[in-house]
């Protein structure tokens, strides 16, 4: 397994599949890491799609995404699972933020947060409008997640740095 980048470093860029709801549809582009300089972004790798730890975490950075858009941050949510497979989980909960598809799980090993079994380690990366990595969090269990007030309080600090 890659070690995950180390803080201070460059993240590693990757051009993914994915899509965000919008209104009605489902809008299906690539997301490249590197054309989102200039502002943070919040990478927040997940399992899989309506799993229970996974929904209530996509849930509650989907409801709070205008705290997210205070520190002028967007979030990008990563799993294994297709396009198709995310469009049904956006539309199902009403996620509005974009869900990229890591399916050969490349990304996953590159962030070094691949796990036997299961496919990856529930993980947050918080990227700086640099492209540099500021805050990380992989979990050794998946039980949990990083909740938004601490997602959001981690960037103000990044922002006022």
């Amino acid at each position: 397994m890659a070690s995950a980048p180390h803080l201070g470093t460059p993240a590693p860029d990757f051009t993914l599949p994915g899509g965000v709801l919008t209104g009605d549809s489902f809008e299906r582009r690539d997301y490249t890491l590197s054309l989102q300089r200039g502002r943070p972004l919040v990478l927040a790798f997940y399992p899989g799609d309506d799993t229970s730890v996974c929904t209530k975490q996509l849930c509650s950075y989907s409801s709070g995404l205008e705290q997210f858009q205070d520190q002028n941050a967007e979030v990008w949510g990563i799993s294994p699972q297709d396009v198709d497979s995310h469009e049904r989980f956006a539309r199902k909960h009403d996620l509005r933020m974009p869900l990229l598809a890591d399916t050969d799980r490349q990304v996953t090993r590159t962030f070094g947060i691949a796990a036997p079994g299961i496919g990856l380690r529930r993980a947050v990366f918080l990227i700086g409008p640099d492209g540099t990595l500021h805050w990380k969090h992989v979990a050794l269990l998946g039980a949990g997640f990083q909740s938004l007030d601490t997602l959001t309080r981690h960037l103000a600090g990044m922002t006022s740095a």
